[in-house]
């Protein structure tokens, strides 16, 4: 089944019970149990709590702590952990959150995934880490038979039970970059991420790595004068991400994402994914997307080599939509699109799963930040929710574009998206 999608527009890159208790029949022992019950029980949150929230009880759960995720339908932070500690679980209850009690500890994971690393850095593969399931899921592509499928195997196998599962893919992982309608650079076409300022005060965007290594000049027509220059690139190794500088020191670019029909949605910040967050996907092929995270710290080989540290998600994304934005409705960014599953042209559907790179450490790191858009732009207004783009209704699934089941992951290579995703923001007038 298709996504629909919005037109592309070609702008620039301006990406903006009560519990009733009945007080006279109740003895007090029974009302303070009552009383207790209530004030643990899970509370309701919105997704871009979520990593704060786990990342405090991670700090004070220690090795206990062993993933999290959050439960759109249920608005619930699920925080795993291993062993039977009653205070670990008294502590996540008082939080808020639901504890879940599971097998494989983080240390277990991370060596597991170290081990992968070191024994099964096998060109069309990928991993990541499913706190859902409580494992680490791996695919390979159709390229990986022979003595390189049995390697992974008996690597996987190596990893002891129910600690990873192996799963093949049809397609294949490719690179590659197409002519289009977005941002252009040496026979290239890219998508714009996000407008922000960099450290020395000047207009900046943000695109895919594999974007930023192509070509050193970017316009934004196909044959046009370049408008910016590379400043940083990074692929392969820890993320796709490039920062590109505007060539005239006084463009204005805001960071609002353009989602189409005339609305925009502006970006005032950068927030860490948490699997099971609800996120929206522009890109200059496929236009407007929408679905959730399902995986966090995913590893994928490249031809072109190991890039780590990304976030996986199910939107759909086609070539063309690489260093496109991933964002969320409340204006908060969350990545940079660097490929996807595809099983072939125009192939928008759920079993396509997409790689981003993970923005907030890229922000910190370089000290960059987010452009308020001015009061001139068109954005939608805060109480006005983005046109859902999702297939699905009702019962079926994502209610509207907010309200999405969660879904197994069906891992399938990433296809390495070379053509632009749709400027987050239209490309500021200089």
């Amino acid at each position: 089944m298709s996504h629909k999608r919005i037109p592309k527009r070609k702008a620039a890159i301006a990406a903006g019970s009560v519990v009733a208790l009945g007080a006279a029949a109740l003895v007090l022992p029974n009302a303070m149990a009552s009383q207790t019950d209530q004030a643990d029980a899970p509370r309701t949150f919105k997704a871009a709590d979520a990593s704060d929230v786990a990342a405090q009880l991670a700090s004070r759960l220690g090795d206990a702590f062993a993933g999290s995720y959050y439960d759109a339908g249920r608005q619930q932070i699920i925080i795993n952990v291993v062993g039977d500690d009653s205070e670990v679980v008294n502590e996540i209850r008082e939080a808020g959150a639901v504890p879940n009690q599971v097998d494989n500890s983080t240390a277990t994971l991370k060596a597991a995934a170290r081990t992968l690393r070191t024994d099964a850095t096998i060109p069309g593969t990928a991993w990541s880490v499913d706190p859902k399931t409580n494992e680490i899921r791996v695919t390979a592509d159709s390229t990986v038979t022979g003595a390189r499928w049995n390697q992974l195997t008996s690597t996987v196998k190596s990893l002891g039970s129910d600690v990873a599962t192996v799963k093949r893919s049809s397609g294949t992982f490719k690179t590659f970059v197409e002519g289009g309608d977005a941002i252009f650079g040496g026979g290239a076409r890219c998508s714009l991420g996000f407008n922000v300022t960099a450290d020395d005060g000047s207009p900046a965007f943000l695109t895919a790595g594999h974007c930023g290594v192509a070509a050193a000049e970017w316009s934004d027509a196909q044959d046009g004068a370049p408008i910016a220059t590379v400043d940083q690139a990074t692929f392969p190794g820890a993320g796709d991400f490039a920062l590109v500088k505007y060539d005239d020191p006084n463009t204005e670019a805001p960071s609002t994402v353009d989602v189409g029909d005339g609305k925009t949605v502006e970006i005032a910040q950068a927030a860490e994914a948490t699997v099971g967050q609800q996120v929206l996907r522009m890109g200059s092929t496929t236009g407007l997307n929408d679905g959730s995270v399902t995986g966090l710290d995913a590893t994928v080989n490249y031809p072109e080599g190991t890039v780590a540290g990304l976030i996986q998600t199910d939107v759909c994304a086609e070539p063309g939509d690489s260093g496109g934005s991933l964002f969320t409705q409340d204006g908060s960014a969350i990545g940079l699109n660097s490929g996807s599953t595809q099983a072939g042209p125009n192939s928008l559907n759920r079993d396509t799963h997409s790689a981003h790179t993970n923005l907030g450490p890229r922000l910190v790191a370089h000290g960059m930040t987010m452009q308020k858009a001015s009061s001139s732009l068109g954005s939608t207004e805060p109480d006005q929710p983005v046109p859902s783009t999702s297939p699905y209704s009702g019962d079926q699934a994502r209610l509207a574009l907010w309200s999405m089941l969660d879904s197994a992951l069906a891992h399938l290579p990433l296809l390495l998206m070379g053509q632009a995703e749709h400027p987050q923001s239209p490309v500021p007038r200089r």
